[in-house]
Protein backbone atom coordinates (compact mmCIF):
# COMPACT_ATOMS: atom_id res chain seq x y z
CA UNK A 1 0.00 0.00 0.00
CA UNK A 2 1.24 3.48 -0.89
CA UNK A 3 2.09 5.55 2.22
CA UNK A 4 -0.11 8.51 3.03
CA UNK A 5 1.21 11.37 5.16
CA UNK A 6 -0.92 12.17 8.22
CA UNK A 7 -2.62 15.53 8.25
CA UNK A 8 -4.99 17.47 10.48
CA UNK A 9 -8.26 18.97 9.39
CA UNK A 10 -9.54 22.30 10.61
CA UNK A 11 -12.99 22.81 12.08
CA UNK A 12 -13.95 24.67 8.88
CA UNK A 13 -12.91 21.71 6.72
CA UNK A 14 -14.82 19.28 8.91
CA UNK A 15 -17.99 21.35 8.88
CA UNK A 16 -17.72 21.83 5.12
CA UNK A 17 -17.40 18.08 4.78
CA UNK A 18 -20.48 17.49 6.89
CA UNK A 19 -22.53 19.83 4.75
CA UNK A 20 -21.39 17.99 1.65
CA UNK A 21 -22.25 14.66 3.27
CA UNK A 22 -25.75 15.80 4.07
CA UNK A 23 -26.26 17.07 0.53
CA UNK A 24 -24.91 13.95 -1.10
CA UNK A 25 -26.38 11.37 1.29
CA UNK A 26 -23.01 9.63 1.21
CA UNK A 27 -22.65 6.39 3.19
CA UNK A 28 -19.00 6.93 4.10
CA UNK A 29 -17.67 3.86 2.30
CA UNK A 30 -14.69 4.19 -0.02
CA UNK A 31 -14.95 2.86 -3.55
CA UNK A 32 -13.13 -0.45 -4.09
CA UNK A 33 -9.76 -0.20 -5.76
CA UNK A 34 -6.03 -0.13 -5.09
CA UNK A 35 -5.66 3.66 -4.91
CA UNK A 36 -6.52 5.68 -1.80
CA UNK A 37 -9.96 7.27 -1.98
CA UNK A 38 -11.84 9.79 0.14
CA UNK A 39 -15.09 8.26 1.43
CA UNK A 40 -16.52 11.78 1.73
CA UNK A 41 -15.31 15.37 2.15
CA UNK A 42 -14.12 16.11 5.66
CA UNK A 43 -12.84 12.59 6.30
CA UNK A 44 -9.16 11.60 6.31
CA UNK A 45 -7.98 9.90 3.14
CA UNK A 46 -8.39 6.12 3.32
CA UNK A 47 -7.37 2.99 1.47
CA UNK A 48 -10.33 0.70 0.82
CA UNK A 49 -9.35 -2.83 1.91
CA UNK A 50 -12.66 -4.67 2.27
CA UNK A 51 -13.31 -7.25 4.95
CA UNK A 52 -14.71 -10.54 3.78
CA UNK A 53 -18.51 -10.62 3.70
CA UNK A 54 -18.53 -13.38 6.34
CA UNK A 55 -16.97 -11.01 8.89
CA UNK A 56 -19.56 -8.23 9.18
CA UNK A 57 -23.32 -7.59 8.87
CA UNK A 58 -24.74 -5.60 5.94
CA UNK A 59 -27.02 -2.87 7.25
CA UNK A 60 -28.52 0.54 6.50
CA UNK A 61 -27.16 2.75 9.25
CA UNK A 62 -27.98 5.32 10.44
CA UNK A 63 -31.41 5.08 8.75
CA UNK A 64 -31.98 1.57 10.04
CA UNK A 65 -30.09 1.94 13.32
CA UNK A 66 -28.47 5.01 14.94
CA UNK A 67 -24.71 5.29 15.44
CA UNK A 68 -24.07 6.45 19.00
CA UNK A 69 -20.39 5.85 19.80
CA UNK A 70 -16.84 5.23 18.64
CA UNK A 71 -14.96 2.24 20.06
CA UNK A 72 -11.15 2.16 20.02
CA UNK A 73 -9.07 -1.00 19.74
CA UNK A 74 -5.45 -2.11 19.52
CA UNK A 75 -4.83 -4.86 17.00
CA UNK A 76 -2.28 -7.08 18.80
CA UNK A 77 -1.18 -7.79 15.22
CA UNK A 78 0.72 -5.89 12.57
CA UNK A 79 -1.18 -3.63 10.19
CA UNK A 80 -0.87 -5.99 7.18
CA UNK A 81 -1.74 -9.05 9.24
CA UNK A 82 -4.85 -7.33 10.60
CA UNK A 83 -6.04 -6.52 7.08
CA UNK A 84 -5.29 -10.08 6.02
CA UNK A 85 -7.31 -11.52 8.91
CA UNK A 86 -10.31 -9.27 8.24
CA UNK A 87 -10.21 -10.40 4.62
CA UNK A 88 -10.12 -14.11 5.53
CA UNK A 89 -13.45 -15.93 5.05
CA UNK A 90 -14.89 -17.11 8.35
CA UNK A 91 -12.61 -15.02 10.59
CA UNK A 92 -15.76 -13.53 12.15
CA UNK A 93 -14.22 -10.21 13.19
CA UNK A 94 -13.66 -6.85 11.54
CA UNK A 95 -13.49 -3.11 12.18
CA UNK A 96 -14.52 -0.15 10.10
CA UNK A 97 -11.03 1.39 10.14
CA UNK A 98 -7.44 0.28 10.81
CA UNK A 99 -4.56 2.72 11.38
CA UNK A 100 -0.88 1.98 10.83
CA UNK A 101 1.38 2.92 13.72
CA UNK A 102 4.35 4.77 12.31
CA UNK A 103 2.56 7.20 9.98
CA UNK A 104 -1.17 6.96 10.75
CA UNK A 105 -1.93 5.49 7.33
CA UNK A 106 -5.63 4.63 7.30
CA UNK A 107 -7.45 1.66 5.80
CA UNK A 108 -11.22 1.25 5.70
CA UNK A 109 -12.45 -2.35 5.82
CA UNK A 110 -16.21 -2.00 6.42
CA UNK A 111 -18.54 0.75 5.26
CA UNK A 112 -19.97 2.80 8.09
CA UNK A 113 -23.50 1.87 7.05
CA UNK A 114 -22.64 -1.78 7.80
CA UNK A 115 -22.02 -3.41 11.19
CA UNK A 116 -18.44 -4.45 11.86
CA UNK A 117 -17.86 -7.24 14.38
CA UNK A 118 -15.38 -5.58 16.71
CA UNK A 119 -16.88 -5.07 20.16
CA UNK A 120 -17.74 -8.62 21.21
CA UNK A 121 -21.21 -7.33 22.09
CA UNK A 122 -23.86 -7.29 19.32
CA UNK A 123 -25.78 -4.34 20.77
CA UNK A 124 -22.58 -2.25 20.85
CA UNK A 125 -21.56 -3.40 17.37
CA UNK A 126 -24.86 -2.18 15.98
CA UNK A 127 -24.54 1.33 17.38
CA UNK A 128 -20.81 2.03 17.00
CA UNK A 129 -17.93 2.64 14.63
CA UNK A 130 -14.87 0.50 15.38
CA UNK A 131 -11.33 1.84 14.94
CA UNK A 132 -8.33 -0.50 15.22
CA UNK A 133 -4.83 0.85 15.94
CA UNK A 134 -1.78 -1.18 14.98
CA UNK A 135 0.20 -2.20 18.04
CA UNK A 136 0.35 -4.14 21.27
CA UNK A 137 -1.15 -2.93 24.52
CA UNK A 138 2.09 -3.49 26.49
CA UNK A 139 4.48 -1.83 23.99
CA UNK A 140 4.32 1.99 24.06
CA UNK A 141 6.45 2.38 20.92
CA UNK A 142 3.38 1.67 18.78
CA UNK A 143 1.46 4.70 20.06
CA UNK A 144 3.10 7.33 17.88
CA UNK A 145 2.12 11.00 17.48
CA UNK A 146 0.97 10.23 13.93
CA UNK A 147 -1.28 7.42 15.17
CA UNK A 148 -2.90 9.59 17.84
CA UNK A 149 -3.36 12.60 15.57
CA UNK A 150 -4.75 10.72 12.57
CA UNK A 151 -7.11 8.67 14.72
CA UNK A 152 -8.33 11.76 16.57
CA UNK A 153 -9.17 13.52 13.29
CA UNK A 154 -11.13 10.46 12.17
CA UNK A 155 -13.00 10.20 15.47
CA UNK A 156 -13.84 13.92 15.42
CA UNK A 157 -15.21 13.58 11.87
CA UNK A 158 -17.32 10.56 12.87
CA UNK A 159 -18.71 12.44 15.88
CA UNK A 160 -19.61 15.40 13.66
CA UNK A 161 -21.26 13.16 11.10
CA UNK A 162 -23.55 11.33 13.50
CA UNK A 163 -24.01 13.98 16.19
CA UNK A 164 -22.07 11.93 18.75
CA UNK A 165 -20.90 13.90 21.81
CA UNK A 166 -17.10 14.03 21.87
CA UNK A 167 -16.72 12.75 25.41
CA UNK A 168 -15.58 9.61 27.20
CA UNK A 169 -19.11 8.27 27.52
CA UNK A 170 -19.33 8.05 23.73
CA UNK A 171 -15.69 7.50 22.76
CA UNK A 172 -14.66 4.37 24.62
CA UNK A 173 -12.15 1.53 24.60
CA UNK A 174 -12.90 -2.10 23.84
CA UNK A 175 -12.25 -2.91 27.49
CA UNK A 176 -15.18 -0.67 28.46
CA UNK A 177 -17.75 -2.63 26.46
CA UNK A 178 -20.00 -4.67 28.76
CA UNK A 179 -19.00 -8.32 28.70
CA UNK A 180 -15.74 -7.63 26.86
CA UNK A 181 -12.86 -10.00 27.52
CA UNK A 182 -10.28 -7.63 25.99
CA UNK A 183 -8.05 -5.06 27.69
CA UNK A 184 -7.39 -2.77 24.72
CA UNK A 185 -6.49 -0.04 24.16
CA UNK A 186 -4.81 -0.74 27.50
CA UNK A 187 -3.22 1.26 30.31
CA UNK A 188 -0.53 2.79 28.04
CA UNK A 189 -3.13 4.50 25.83
CA UNK A 190 -3.08 8.22 26.70
CA UNK A 191 -6.76 9.09 26.88
CA UNK A 192 -6.16 12.71 28.00
CA UNK A 193 -3.91 13.32 25.01
CA UNK A 194 -6.30 11.61 22.65
CA UNK A 195 -9.37 13.49 23.78
CA UNK A 196 -7.47 16.77 23.61
CA UNK A 197 -6.62 16.01 19.97
CA UNK A 198 -10.23 15.04 19.23
CA UNK A 199 -11.47 18.34 20.65
CA UNK A 200 -8.83 20.26 18.69
CA UNK A 201 -10.08 18.67 15.45
CA UNK A 202 -13.76 19.00 16.37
Amino acid sequence: MRPCSPHRLSRRHLLTGLAALAAAGCSGGGAPGPAPTRPSPGYPETQWVPANATNYTPADRPAGHPVRMVILHVTQETFPDTLMLFGRPGYRASAHYVLRSHDGYLAQCVKEQDVAWHAGNPAYNWRSIGIEHEGRVDEPRWFTPALYERSAVLTAAICHRYGIPADRRHIIGHSEVPGADHTDPGPLWDWKRYMRLVHAAF
